[in-house]
């Protein structure tokens, strides 16, 4: 559907069909001092074609007639106030533009002219026929007017155009107005759309300055908010169908649920009328003030496609006594006004027979009673609670109505022009009252102040309004929210969620080109595609987000670590091997036992030292391989428990030590037996081995060789405490680092060539008599703990942790308990449980032989 142009008395004349050129209607009311209006009172009727010879008829808009009322209302009102303006009586002079650039270009010709038939730069009296022109209701139309009036500094002041090229002062010097720009207008649509989280945006605009201009700014904040433009598309301004079909094919296939519409009415209908027929619903339409409350949308087709619409409007205000004013309205007392005369026909139905004096014209119509009266009709023809645009009207006539006051109250010398000088009264230029009306700056009987920036734009004030489907079937615009430009950042926007009715959804819809992530996840851009369309992956191990939508993971720190959703750091497990849990306990309570039974062992053979059994094999050696051991057994504890550095330190060296000095004593007791039977024999040079000494000096060369690698091992690299937070997931392992492994192994080496070589000599001497040696029971012992030892490496290599020192434990305590069982169980029976066997005789042989 398209608007089209309407033209006032053109007719279509001759052979050939044309359009001839037209004369807008005009209603003047003079005065001292006139104030100009220029309104778009008329609008033709939207279709969707129609050929270029033809005319529609036009209608007196509604909406527009109200606003000039405002006018002439607020003269009337100024009027009756001596205070403002005294002994000066305010005129009006009002013309209708029709909607079109050259009605509203004529109306500024004959504003500027004074003359009926406009001849430009020719004027034939000193003042214009007006001081200031309040208009116009479109910025297309606006935008003409004021590069005319800006050539002369003529005072312009708009109460809707919004479009923000207006704001330039180089372009248009004399233009203002009362409503906010589309600057204010665009970022308070992005902050809207900001608020609500939504990201994924489709945009739409027409081809005018308003809707490029105000569009492309609010593509600007959105993008630097972090949304992302979905599709962007521009609505044509000739009726164009596969155009319209286009756009409704992409605002229908698009997954972006919020669109932002910047255009006006006449416009968009054309293209929200295929949107309808097609079906098109679930969509948030945010909407300009160009559309956000246009009469053209409350057919019924609409309702469905268009419940749930957010809008902006300028801020509405309250004229007292502007509701008595219209009901007053009576064309018979002002039968010159022209647009009073058709909007009581339009209201009435009826035929005026004012300034008409054919009888063709009313023949066949109803005529007026001339007993009509707005307030009997009871209609809501004016939405007097819902002044916006007029209310900017009202704002206007007052603002050129205080600058008049300023100027006539200006004292010669105090003046702001040259030398102090003041404007005359009689005799004053447009520049001078445009001084005037862009200083001026006052409060209005709501309390409200007006005032104009230095692009002449005033404080930026709007409403956010829902349309909402009431039970007739019509829209309501329920204020839902407002935005104050001059408020403090996080006060600007304020919304009133709950008051919303949204389209099909009963919460705040969604638009978004991909869910957002969730916390434990990250996001990762989408190869081609905007920032805004993107796929989640959870975080690395160890690394977490703790925010919607993240863009990174971080790192938890040392004693930290994901939990299992990775959306927080949760302070590590601290794990050793502790007195508290039932490894440790157990390998606690072998270790006791096996100290017992040493300390027994011990004993026994103390209190029968005397005894052959225990003379034999020498018996210092024997006491000193049983102590050894009973402090092998104690060495578990230092394993045992949390770990600290003296621990550490003493752990590996105590235990190389310990095992140094067994295996030396054991390595000894078996040369002595050897050395004994080959020393018996002839021509032996043997004999000076035997005794304590050998025994002695085998001891402590093994002792001093193992206490050398172990000193050099503390020195050059001891071991040290270590917290591995590596090793095992969400664990803080603490742990003895052995500092240097070449050592470690150094030490164990040594310990595993003494006892391979303590099993080889004991192998050897196997088959000695068994009353007088022990070599078979040392030969057994050594099997088990080299067989021992072989597989705790292994093992030990293979576990990590608590179960690292656990196995070390195991080693040393079943490697103690093997050498404990093997070489003292069996002279340990015949001491207590064979007394009769522990004689020198029984040990020598010779018990048989006497028998």
């Amino acid at each position: 559907m398209v608007f089209v142009p309407a033209y006032v008395n053109a007719k279509i004349t001759g052979p050939v069909c044309q359009l001839r050129r037209f004369s807008i209607d005009g209603y003047i009311k003079k005065g001292d001092i006139n104030i100009g209006g220029i309104f778009s009172l008329h609008i033709g009727e939207p279709v969707s074609q129609i050929p270029f010879t033809e005319l529609n008829d036009i209608k007196l808009c509604r909406k527009v007639y109200e606003r000039l009322l405002a006018m002439t209302f607020a003269i009337e009102e100024i009027h009756q106030n001596p205070e403002l303006l005294p002994n000066v009586t305010l005129g009006y002079v009002i013309y209708d533009s029709c909607t079109t650039v050259a009605g509203a270009v004529e109306g500024t010709m004959k504003l500027l002219t004074g003359q009926r038939n406009i001849i430009p730069n020719y004027k034939c009296q000193n003042l214009s026929s007006a001081v200031a022109v309040i208009g116009e209701s479109y910025s297309s139309t606006s935008v003409p007017m004021a590069r005319l009036l800006g050539l002369y500094k003529f005072p312009q002041i708009s109460y809707a155009a919004t479009v923000m090229s207006l704001s330039d002062k180089n372009q248009f010097p004399s233009f203002l107005r009362t409503i906010p720009g589309d600057l204010f207008q665009s970022i308070c649509i992005a902050r809207l759309v900001q608020y609500f989280g939504w990201t994924w945006i489709g945009v739409l605009a027409d081809s005018s300055d308003y809707g490029l201009q105000g569009s492309l700014k609010v593509k600007e904040e959105l993008l630097k908010a972090g949304a992302c433009i979905a599709f962007f598309e521009s609505i044509p301004a000739v009726y164009s169908e596969v155009k319209n079909h286009h756009i409704r094919k992409t605002v229908q296939k698009s997954s972006a649920n919020v669109i932002v519409i910047y255009s006006i009415d006449v416009d968009l209908y054309p293209v929200m009328e295929v949107i309808t027929q097609n079906n098109v619903t679930g969509k948030v339409w945010v909407a300009s003030d160009g559309w956000a409350q246009s009469y053209l949308f409350s057919k019924n087709e609409f309702l469905r496609t268009l419940q749930g619409t957010l809008g902006f409007l300028v801020r509405k205000g309250d004229i007292s006594g502007f509701k008595e004013y219209i009901y007053s309205l009576y064309p018979y007392r002002n039968p010159d006004d022209v647009f009073l005369k058709k909007f009581w026909e339009l209201v009435f139905d009826c035929k005026l027979p004012l300034m008409d004096n054919s009888n063709n014209v009313t023949k066949g119509l109803k005529i007026c009673t001339g007993d009509e009266t707005l307030d009997s009709m009871k209609l809501d023809f004016f939405k007097l609670t819902d002044l916006r645009n007029t209310y900017n009207v009202y704002n206007a006539i007052y603002a050129v109505t205080s600058a008049l006051h300023d100027m006539i109250s200006c004292r010669h010398g105090e003046g702001p022009f040259n030398n102090g000088t003041c404007a005359v009264m009689q005799d004053f230029l447009p520049w001078q009252i445009l001084h005037y009306i862009k200083n001026t700056h006052f409060r209005n009987k709501n309390g409200e102040e007006v005032f104009f920036d230095m692009n002449g734009d005033p404080p930026a004030l709007f409403s956010i309004v829902n349309w909402q489907v009431t039970s007739e079937n019509s829209f309501r615009y329920e204020d839902v929210g407002h935005f104050d430009a001059t408020a403090a950042d996080s006060q600007k926007l304020t919304v009133d969620i709950p008051a919303i009715l949204w389209n099909d959804h009963e919460q705040i819809p969604q638009s978004l080109c991909s869910e957002s992530c969730s916390p434990g996840y990250r996001k990762i851009a989408q190869p081609g595609q905007p920032i805004c369309c993107f796929s989640c992956i959870m975080c690395s191990q160890g690394e977490i987000s703790n925010q919607t939508d993240s863009v990174t993971c971080v790192k938890c720190p040392k004693d930290g670590w994901p939990n299992d959703r990775q959306d927080k750091c949760i302070k590590k497990v601290t794990e050793f091997l502790s007195y508290d849990e039932r490894l440790g306990q157990a390998l606690t309570a072998v270790s006791i036992f096996l100290e017992i039974v040493a300390v027994v062992v011990l004993t026994v053979f103390i209190k029968c030292h005397h005894t052959p059994v225990v003379k034999a094999n020498n018996r210092e050696l024997s006491y000193l391989l049983l102590f050894s051991l009973m402090i092998c057994f104690l060495c578990s504890f230092i394993f045992i428990g949390q770990p600290t550095r003296v621990t550490c330190m003493l752990r590996q060296c105590a235990f190389g030590i310990i095992f140094t000095l067994s295996i030396s004593c054991i390595l000894a007791k078996t040369v002595v037996v050897i050395i004994a039977f080959t020393a018996n024999k002839p021509n032996s040079n043997l004999h000076k081995w035997t005794g304590t000494k050998l025994p002695k000096i085998v001891v402590m060369l093994c002792i001093s060789v193992q206490i050398i690698i172990c000193v050099s091992w503390l020195i050059v690299s001891p071991p040290f405490l270590n917290e591995n937070i590596t090793s095992v997931t969400g664990k803080i392992i603490i742990e003895c680092n052995e500092g240097s492994s070449v050592a470690f192994w150094c030490m164990l080496a040594f310990l595993g060539l003494l006892a391979a070589v303590s099993l080889v000599v004991a192998f050897l001497s196997r088959k000695l008599p068994d009353s007088f040696n022990e070599a078979k029971f040392i030969t057994f012992s050594m099997l088990v703990f080299v067989s021992l030892w072989m597989s705790f490496i292994p093992a030990y290599l293979s576990t990590q942790g608590k179960y690292m020192v656990a196995v070390e434990i195991f080693a040393i305590e079943s490697s103690g308990a093997g050498l404990l069982l093997c070489i003292f169980a069996p002279k340990c029976y015949i001491i207590l449980f064979r007394p009769h066997m522990n004689t020198k005789d029984h040990l020598m042989g010779k018990s048989a032989f006497n028998n």
